[in-house]
């Protein structure tokens, strides 16, 4: 089992920045894939970004530009800083964890509220 704890959302205003942070713990080593989705207020899931191996990183067309993922190896922890925001980014952010070969270790956080104020 594989433990994701996220941190770092809140309220902003149009055009400007929030960084999150998720953790990973427990059997990290049975993934290589961590990332972030978001879920609109009405809409599906989404993928936001990506990184793989923790070097090989992968955005929506929405997003980039505008959006960083990067990771910590060392203590399993992934960022996503987020710069430029628009409303259209209001969103439960929701950590993701996986291992690429293995559909099955899939894993996510609790999700953390985006609010981008127009």
């Amino acid at each position: 089992q594989v433990r994701l704890a996220e941190s770092g959302g809140g309220l902003v205003q149009t055009g400007g920045s929030l960084r999150l942070s998720c953790s990973a713990s427990g059997d990290v080593y049975s993934i290589n894939r961590l990332g972030w989705y978001r879920q609109p207020p009405g809409k599906q899931r989404e993928m936001v970004a990506l990184i793989t191996g923790g070097i090989v990183p992968a955005y929506a067309d929405s997003v980039k530009g505008r959006f960083t993922v990067s990771s910590d190896n060392a203590n399993k922890i992934i960022y996503l800083q987020m710069t430029g925001l628009k409303p259209e980014d209001t969103a439960v952010y929701y950590c993701y964890a996986n291992h690429t070969i293995y559909p099955d270790r899939t894993y996510w956080g609790q999700g953390t509220q985006v609010t981008v104020s127009s």
